[in-house]
């Protein structure tokens, strides 16, 4: 059942909120090694009065897990949606689709396997979480470069 064509106002709407998305579920991936790094410089000059979390554990507040994650899976169901919306243009069966609705399953997992535990674990005052953050943000970065590729190129099409 065709809903939209490619160039209608109902394609473009589900399109740009899925660019939305996107921007919302990524952006904590890339700003979060600089926050890291300025939260840690600042943490080795206490400032007096201030008894609030310091360094990498005054983070956690700001990247909201549950925004995020939403936003991640948001993000794949408006391109789902968009494939469904495609006039034909674009099919479930082609290579690149499968390949992006993998990747996706993975990014998926990565954060609210690995990530969120991670944070929560970073809020409780264990170091270790810090490495392991660094890590599930770094593959986030991967996957996304991954389905960026895919999504442009289209491979097997």
């Amino acid at each position: 059942m065709l809903l939209a064509s490619a160039d209608s106002f109902g394609y473009r709407l589900f399109f740009l909120l899925h660019i939305v998305a996107v921007v919302a579920a990524f952006a904590p991936a890339f700003v979060w090694p600089v926050l890291n790094r300025h939260a840690r410089l600042n943490a080795e000059t206490p400032v007096e009065g201030n008894a609030g979390p310091v360094g990498s554990a005054a983070l956690t507040g700001v990247m909201n897990p549950f925004v995020h994650g939403s936003a991640i899976v948001l993000a794949g169901l408006f391109g789902f949606a968009l494939i469904g919306m495609s006039s034909e243009a674009w099919k479930f069966s082609q290579t690149w689709v499968s390949m992006g609705l993998v990747l996706w399953f993975i990014m998926i997992a990565i954060f609210f396997v690995g990530l969120v535990p991670a944070q929560r674990a970073l809020r409780e005052g264990k170091v270790a979480a810090e490495q392991r953050l660094a890590m599930f943000y770094g593959s986030l970065h991967l996957l996304l470069l991954l389905q960026l590729i895919d999504m442009i190129w289209k491979p097997g099409l």
